[in-house]
């Protein structure tokens, strides 16, 4: 029987996050695939990665490609399709960008993993309008209702998807009438550990970006008077610097020792946004930490309410101050090692075991 031929297509290559780090989980399952992409910068991507054979769509020949990728989404449909798959087996592709629309051979089963139906066609649509600047939110009507029929049509090229969350197999379900399997993206949860050095602060770590209500965080620990530590960097520093009181500190982008450092002190890690899925709630569990957060998305598939922390029903400071109180009223019930314990429910092992199963079921039917 001649070996498979796999196929990993990925959105985007330009930094590592938690697509990313399913991408080296596939590679490690899958040591022979190639990676098609529509931009890649090696110097910013892990070397598991980049010791695959990488193959970019003609907008890596657009001026400025790395730095202006997502001005040239609506030709992105048209550059996955000039992509040749016949040859290949299994093709997965990795969908928050557009990645799924490939055109595969007839024999060959695709799989598409999911962390959402890009954010600013479907469900954040409104929200991106909103705060983009004024030629964008001229153009984002016309541009992208074309965008959004290729995605429906393309969603029929998959024979199965895969959700990071159940969130998302909600947001697949509703956009595009498919259902999909949910398999939990893969947490490094072995690198963090609990520290019996604890510190008087909460935590705050992720992209300083609007969707992610940082906001919310900061008004909260305004009105409070209590320490928040932020660690991450983004669009909104400057106006989020300026909301902040004297309790509230910002690191930039810590280098992972001293995140490590920061998850393991802290009182607890504050989740005030709505995620697909959320790395970062695991992170924090995995060393010992229990996490307050925004009870929606992908925290309500890792935060269990009062036993791996506390989760609050509306997107408010308020709401926020109200589950802090709650959560040190009941701190001392949070025992780290059940925390750490749940977040192996989340390791690579297991998402790597369960994809694999999958695969191999779907495989075996077709």
């Amino acid at each position: 029987m001649n070996p498979l031929k796999v196929a990993i297509v990925h959105y985007w290559l330009l930094n590592m996050r938690g697509g990313e780090k399913v991408l080296e989980a596939l590679c490690e399952m899958f040591p022979g695939a190639q990676i098609f992409t529509h931009v890649y910068d090696p110097r910013a991507i892990s070397g598991s990665i980049a010791e695959h054979q990488v193959r970019t769509t003609f907008i890596q020949k657009l001026p400025l490609a790395c730095k202006l990728y997502k001005k040239y989404l609506p030709l992105m449909p048209l550059a996955l399709e000039q992509l040749d798959l016949t040859g290949y087996d299994l093709v997965i592709s990795c969908e928050s960008g557009p990645a799924k629309g490939v055109i595969t051979h007839p024999a060959a089963l695709h799989v598409c993993y999911c962390h959402t139906p890009m954010r600013y066609l479907w469900d954040q649509y409104h929200f991106y309008r909103a705060n983009a600047g004024w030629i964008t939110r001229w153009l984002m009507p016309v541009l992208l209702h074309r965008l959004r029929i290729w995605d429906v049509t393309s969603a029929a090229r998959v024979d199965h998807f895969v959700a990071n969350s159940t969130a998302v197999v909600s947001r697949v379900r509703k956009f595009y009438r498919r259902e999909a399997v949910c398999i939990h993206p893969p947490c490094d949860v072995e690198s963090f550990a609990p520290s019996s050095d604890r510190g008087d602060f909460y935590l705050y770590v992720g992209q300083l970006v609007a969707y992610k209500r940082v906001d919310l965080a900061i008004e909260a620990f305004n009105a409070l008077g209590k320490p928040l530590v932020i660690i991450g960097d983004g669009e909104e520093l400057g106006r989020l610097k300026k909301m902040a009181g004297p309790s509230i500190s910002f690191l930039g982008r810590a280098s992972f020792e001293s995140l490590k450092l920061h998850y393991a002190r802290c009182r607890a890690l504050v989740f005030p946004g709505e995620e697909d899925f959320g790395i970062v709630p695991v992170e924090a569990m995995a060393s010992g930490r229990p996490v307050i957060a925004f009870g929606k998305g992908g925290a309500l598939d890792t935060v269990i309410d009062g036993q791996t922390g506390i989760l609050f029903e509306a997107p408010t400071a308020q709401a926020l101050i109200q589950a802090i109180a709650r959560f040190e009223a009941n701190e001392s019930l949070f025992n780290p090692q059940a925390l750490v314990d749940h977040a192996r429910k989340f390791s690579k092992e297991v998402f790597m075991q369960r994809l694999s199963g999958q695969i191999d079921q779907w495989l075996a039917g077709s």
